[in-house]
């Protein structure tokens, strides 16, 4: 199978994982190789895009559920493909994936292309994906594909949290070519819908279907906003100002003398918005984080401290 992509192995995870494993090693590697932190890696680059595309396959029951049916059929031993119908059926709506032969992908990458609803051949960060003022959606995913023969039209497209929550007027390419300019509400969530009015077929509207990709940081949940923030030891034992990444930008929060692993900070109307007034908050699960590689006087300065602290955690099981 030309272009075959091992999801599971991508992510590090078994074929048994379960949707809490899959997102934990998604976070871990999304944040391992995010372009944001790594400047000019094109190899980082590269990888953030695999594991982003696993992750969105796997972490989606119906999806998941498909990849491991293609996964297994293809490597059947001289199974033959199924003419059903053509690839372009697919693309045009007129069939559905359930209806379709395996056989009928040669190409893992048109497979993946039907899945994720892209357009034929064209994976995450081609030039032809989606403009959006002058930039090409690599790192932020943009995808629109069209469903044709109806005077309403539908289109489904992808964006970034980031974009989701600010919304603003954005430039985008449909699949027939046309170019248009669309003013994005703030807060936009997946499976909400914008209409286009008169931008359908023969003058009808056209819908565009919101999908929100996944973030390596923020998990929403409602109108809150979940994250995980590491911190030293130094920083949970005697209290610290830190600052901790939002939706609006680093927020300079205290945290509390003797933090431990778990425990919960949460930022008030940091969240995602409620109507045009209100908002909900960011939820911050604290993990304290033990350092590796010590230096030489790093290692002095906790022998010290292991040699004079008082505290006994294992106290009460002698």
């Amino acid at each position: 199978m030309e272009n075959f992509r091992n999801y599971y192995d991508i992510l590090g995870v078994a074929r048994a994982a379960t949707a809490s494993d899959i997102k934990q090693a998604y976070r871990k590697l999304a944040r391992q190789y995010h372009p944001d932190l790594n400047p000019g890696d094109q190899a980082a680059e590269e990888q953030f895009k695999l594991v982003s595309e696993a992750y969105t396959v796997l972490s989606d029951a119906e999806k998941r559920t498909q990849y491991e049916k293609f996964s297994e059929y293809w490597q059947q031993e001289g199974f033959k493909p199924e003419q059903k119908a053509g690839v372009g059926d697919l693309f045009s709506g007129r069939i559905s994936l359930e209806d379709f032969g395996f056989g009928e992908f040669p190409d893992f990458n048109i497979f993946v292309d039907q899945l994720l609803n892209r357009r034929p051949g064209t994976r995450r960060g081609a030039s032809n994906a989606v403009e959006t003022n002058g930039y090409t959606a690599d790192s932020t995913a943009y995808g629109a594909t069209t469903t044709p023969g109806r005077r309403d039209a539908e289109a489904d497209l992808t964006v970034p949290l980031e974009k989701a929550f600010r919304g603003g007027r954005e430039r985008i390419r449909l699949e027939d070519g046309r170019s248009l300019e669309v003013n994005m509400p703030a807060g936009m969530v997946t499976g909400q819908r914008i209409r286009l009015r008169g931008q359908g077929v023969g003058g009808g509207n056209l819908y565009l279907r919101i999908q929100v990709d996944p973030h390596p940081f923020y998990t929403l949940q409602g109108n809150d906003v979940y994250c995980q923030v590491p911190i030293t030891p130094s920083e949970a034992a005697l209290g610290s100002a830190i600052d901790i990444p939002t939706l609006d930008g680093p927020v300079r929060t205290t945290l509390p003398q003797g933090a431990q692993t778990g425990q919960i900070i949460q930022l008030a109307g940091r969240g995602y918005p409620i109507g045009k007034e209100r908002r909900g908050d960011q939820i911050v699960e604290l993990e304290v984080v033990v350092p590796q590689g010590l230096s030489d006087r790093e290692k002095a300065l906790y022998e010290e401290l292991r040699q004079t602290e008082r505290f006994r955690p294992r106290a009460n099981l002698l």
